[in-house]
């Protein structure tokens, strides 16, 4: 089993090169299956997630041209058939599968999907966009089988705006016969990407980043090219390490808008932020105040940040307060925190982080995507060696993070 090694307290200096946004991969690869012809996709994360989506496809009988950095998919030789258990619960994101299938093919069979353990993840606003559009779902235990003889378009509300679910829509959508309104739809970046990257192939679709997005449904959808978009939270635990131990770290290949919410917190902190075009700049400074922090869907804070700012609100003098509100069971990164020396006490949805404490490394475990990146930072931080096991999930969705935190100064290893 390998594990990720850290020495803590070396500072981090120069530059890193944000890879392509997995939220943004994830959605992109499962959607070529829409297409009539072969589309391309560049910028594409070095992620297990992507290789996890690629396995899907193969076995549904697409082909797939992978260089590394961009993706060809030609899918006019699929085969519409039941995806079994074994590959669907390798990520949450396999159920994007379930409307690319449903949506061009009438019908998909597949098992629920898996992903990391942050809480109930249901896919009730999912299904409720199938059945707005004709389709009816039968559910035998985790498997759902998903039929239409017609989809039509219709007026879909969503009870919360989940990006899953907003995504699923509109791909089943695209393809519908009519118009499709999806209302208090989310609103984040990687839902414009994915549709950017349909209306490309001729899809017609209108509104997305906003809160009403308009589909009208077409026949064929034809040839594309499509480049992910820089990945925000990526961009974003780069960003808090730097804050914490970095001097001038210039982070790259960036759309700062996407991460405003994350950097207004840590200059209200104290941090030292320059902002450029494409590119963020940030030093570490001597003394932090305490600041509170509530999660909130695109524009407001990203629950995807929420764990790894976990780890520098310990840094900072006073008693800082972080409220959960997407999901129910994202702290369990605190109890690692806590076993490293940190003060921390939990009431529900909200953490209460007392800074500033000296961290020590340990041995600590990933318990998820996130919650990895949490660990990473604070055994960057901490004294001595810190051990992270379980780092499959961080491998999941951080493009080659042991080169580019060495390429800075860190001592970081898989072992």
């Amino acid at each position: 089993m390998a594990n990720i090694v850290i020495e803590g307290g070396y500072k981090l200096s120069g530059k890193i090169n944000i890879s392509g946004a997995k939220n943004s991969a994830v959605a992109l690869i499962p959607a070529a299956i829409l297409c009539d012809e072969k589309v391309t996709i560049s910028n594409v994360p070095n992620i297990s997630d992507k290789y996890a989506l690629d396995d899907i496809l193969k076995y549904l009988g697409a082909k797939i041209n992978d260089n590394g950095e961009s993706i060809t998919i030609d899918p006019t030789e699929i085969v519409n058939k039941e995806i079994p258990e074994s590959i669907s619960k390798k990520l949450r994101a396999s159920y994007y599968f379930m409307s690319s299938l449903l949506g061009k093919y009438k019908k998909v069979s597949m098992y629920f999907p898996g992903g990391c353990a942050i809480g109930a993840r249901p896919i009730d606003q999912t299904i409720k966009g199938f059945e707005a559009l004709g389709a009816k779902i039968i559910k035998e235990g985790s498997k759902y089988t998903i039929y239409a003889d017609k989809l039509t378009g219709g007026n879909v509300y969503l009870d919360m705006p989940s990006v899953g679910a907003t995504i699923n829509t509109i791909l089943v959508a695209v393809r519908a016969e009519g118009k499709t309104i999806i209302e208090n739809a989310a609103k984040e970046p990687e839902i414009v990407n994915v549709a950017t990257f349909l209306n490309n192939m001729g899809a017609k679709i209108t509104g997305a980043g906003t809160s009403e997005i308009k589909i009208e449904g077409v026949d064929k959808l034809h040839s594309c090219f499509i480049e992910v978009i820089p990945d925000r939270i990526e961009t974003g635990t780069y960003m808090i390490a730097s804050a914490l131990i970095g001097e001038k770290v210039r982070i790259e290949n960036v759309i700062p808008e996407h991460v405003e919410a994350l950097t207004l917190k840590l200059k209200e902190a104290g941090v030292e932020i320059e902002t450029g075009e494409d590119y963020i700049i940030v030093s570490s400074t001597n003394k932090m105040k305490a600041i509170n922090i509530k999660t909130m869907g695109f524009p407001g804070f990203p629950t995807d940040l929420q764990q790894p700012m976990s780890t520098f609100l310990t840094q900072c003098d006073g008693i800082s307060t972080i409220h959960e509100t997407i999901y129910e069971n994202r702290f369990k990164n605190l109890d690692y925190l806590k076993l490293m020396g940190s003060n921390i006490k939990t009431e529900k949805d909200k953490a209460y982080i007392e800074g500033k404490i000296k961290l020590k490394g340990t041995f600590v475990e990933a318990t998820d995507l996130r919650a990895g990146a949490c660990l990473i930072i604070a055994g960057l931080i901490a004294e001595g060696k810190t051990v992270i096991t379980n780092i499959e999930h961080i491998l999941r969705g951080y493009s080659n993070i042991i080169e580019k935190l060495q390429n800075i100064g860190a001592k970081i290893k898989i072992e």
